[in-house]
């Protein structure tokens, strides 16, 4: 990449970390690689500013302290510390965002997965949301997991295994189809 290579706001998917329990702190540096706008709640900005991360945002529920001068507070309102973000970033043109959480409760992005990229990081795992058709090239034994609910589930490059996850059979595309607006995909790290 030049030199004089621009990255303009929101160009870059925004960061939402909801907590950072055996988050590998190699992966965090990725997310933050082009200074994406970083939004967290008052319980894991601590944890950021002790990596000396600048964080733009806290979703609150109270009158939380700030951690570091030129934060915003964001007020969750009635909604809960996710839907406020996801909100937020929706309504103000982000085009996606990059989540990073220990608790993975997929019903609170299911309402935004047609409203902005999600990437939602958990448990060592890369989950995002893909609609009737996905298709991705694959190396040969790797393990994806589907949630959701779908009728006429068809996938092709993919072994369905005892646990319920899928095995890709061979170098090459995947391919999902299935009726429904969506489903995540779970990729191993």
């Amino acid at each position: 990449m030049s030199s004089h290579h621009i990255v303009r706001e929101k160009q870059e998917p925004a960061l939402l970390v909801l907590g950072l329990d055996d988050f590998p702190d190699e992966l965090l540096g990725q997310l933050l690689e082009w200074s994406p706008t970083v939004i967290t709640t008052a319980d894991t900005a601590d944890a950021l500013v002790s990596r000396g991360i600048k964080i733009d945002w806290i979703i609150t529920n109270g009158n939380d302290e700030i951690v570091q001068s030129d934060v915003k507070l964001m007020s969750a309102g009635n909604d809960n510390l996710s839907d406020a973000a996801l909100k937020y970033l929706s309504e103000n043109d982000y085009s996606a965002v990059n989540i990073v959480t220990d608790e993975l409760r997929l019903a609170d992005y299911e309402h935004f997965a047609n409203k902005i990229d999600i990437v939602i990081f958990n448990g060592g795992q890369k989950i995002y949301p893909v609609v009737n058709g996905f298709s991705k090239w694959k190396p040969a034994g790797e393990i994806i997991t589907l949630h959701g609910v779908s009728r006429n589930l068809a996938v092709q490059g993919l072994e369905r295994q005892p646990d319920e996850s899928y095995k890709t059979t061979h170098d090459g595309f995947i391919c999902i189809n299935f009726d429904g607006p969506f489903l995540f995909v779970a990729e191993e790290l």
